[in-house]
């Protein structure tokens, strides 16, 4: 088993992934314009690709210790494979959802297999690794949006942008072939019994809805960022760059900051920051964007892998499914959020021009209203894993694997 090849292929189905998230991002104004398509309507697209993805961490989860990590992967790249070709293809706004069910899928499947593959292969240090993997979501949504924004100025359109995703695909079906890989026995999460049981433990649940938190303020607010800030005088999707740049930097030296504040430290001081950073977001205008995108950069950094690595040390008997499980609740929390997203900017813009603004000023208004209504996410969450922190010495007593 080739422990190094089988990571880094793991982060190029990651990559992948991201590129769907970056580009669908980039070039939702383009499928508006081409089809005649409400916010609202895009809000749907959006669902559709997202809530492809905890459907395939539902399933996966089951399927991994039943099947494997290697059939899983496989049928990732398959459905990575007809979501991106069909897609390129698709004329109405119906083969577009369908084909996005399928990259979301995809997209889920790499989840449920990468996360306890990894945690497999680096049991010594399993969230400084989970966090190193999952340095390529924000790192591949980076490239994704520098991508889309250069064949933007280019003026390549969105299908082309779309077969992009193809390069991460087929270079990690590459990497995969002929490999090994660790079975379901050899990691200890074979009994599905045992995994129930920790899943239905009362700090599982918790994590289960704090994850739904954590998962749309980090990202609702990056997949609408095209709309949130097309009027305020910042490119949105360089603006998605930097935010994912750093998030990129922030997960790649992850170990540090983990082993500094603990896990809970790290939720917790995270949640003040991107309550922070969304805030200034709705506020600032011109280069002062930058500045809020940066606060919320340092803020959802380290939630997505951090949740993921804290199931996996707090409670592990919940094994590979936990870790599946706890993603797919968080990306299927977004893809409920993302037509609701949607009409908050209808609604906002359509109040706005019947104010009598127009243009870029409605826009502005209409992202900076919806920005406001995102921030009680953070807000809540700050309660929770402040309670959390305070008896932090009671729940370090559950730790089993130290990162």
């Amino acid at each position: 088993m080739n422990k190094l090849r089988l990571f880094n292929a793991s982060c190029l189905a990651l990559i992948t992934t991201a590129f769907a998230f970056a580009i669908r991002a980039g070039i939702l104004g383009k499928l508006s314009a081409e089809f005649g398509l409400t916010n609202t309507q895009l809000g749907f697209i959006n669902q559709s690709a997202i809530l492809g993805f905890p459907i395939a961490t539902i399933v996966g989860g089951y399927l991994y210790n039943v099947f494997g990590a290697k059939r899983m992967i496989w049928l990732a790249f398959i459905c990575h494979l007809v979501g991106i070709i069909s897609t390129i293809m698709a004329n109405n706004f119906t083969l577009l959802l369908i084909s996005n069910f399928f990259i979301g899928f995809a997209n889920g499947t790499v989840e449920a297999v990468c996360n306890p593959l990894i945690a497999n292969m680096y049991k010594e240090n399993l969230t400084t690794m989970l966090n190193r993997f999952h340095v390529w979501f924000p790192g591949g949504i980076f490239l994704g949006s520098l991508i889309s924004q250069f064949m933007d100025f280019n003026g390549a359109g969105w299908q082309l942008q779309i077969a992009i995703m193809l390069v991460p695909c087929l270079a990690y079906g590459f990497l995969f072939w002929g490999q090994s890989f660790p079975t379901a026995e050899q990691s200890g999460q074979a009994k599905v019994s045992d995994n129930l049981a920790g899943i239905f433990s009362p700090l599982y649940l918790i994590m289960i809805f704090c994850m739904l938190l954590t998962a749309n303020t980090e990202l609702s607010t990056q997949q609408w960022i095209e709309r949130l800030l097309s009027g305020g005088g910042a490119p949105p999707m360089l603006v998605l760059a930097l935010v994912t740049g750093l998030m990129a930097v922030g997960r790649f030296f992850a170990g540090p900051v983990v082993h500094r504040l603990n896990p809970i430290g790290v939720l917790f001081s995270s949640s003040i920051i991107a309550l922070f950073g969304i805030y200034l977001m709705s506020v600032a205008s011109g280069g002062m964007v930058y500045l809020a995108a940066i606060m919320f950069a340092i803020g959802v950094c380290y939630f997505w892998p951090t949740m993921i690595g804290f199931v996996g040390e707090y409670i592990p008997k919940s094994g590979a499914l936990g870790m599946s499980l706890i993603g797919g609740a968080g990306m299927f929390a977004t893809g409920i959020a993302q037509p609701i997203v949607g009409g908050w900017i209808d609604a906002a813009k359509a109040k706005a021009v019947a104010s009598g603004l127009t243009g870029s000023a409605a826009e502005v208004v209409a992202g900076q209203h919806t920005l406001t209504n995102l921030l009680v996410f953070p807000a809540v969450l700050i309660v929770i894993f402040g309670i959390m922190f305070l008896n932090r010495k009671q729940l370090e007593a559950r730790r089993v694997v130290h990162a």
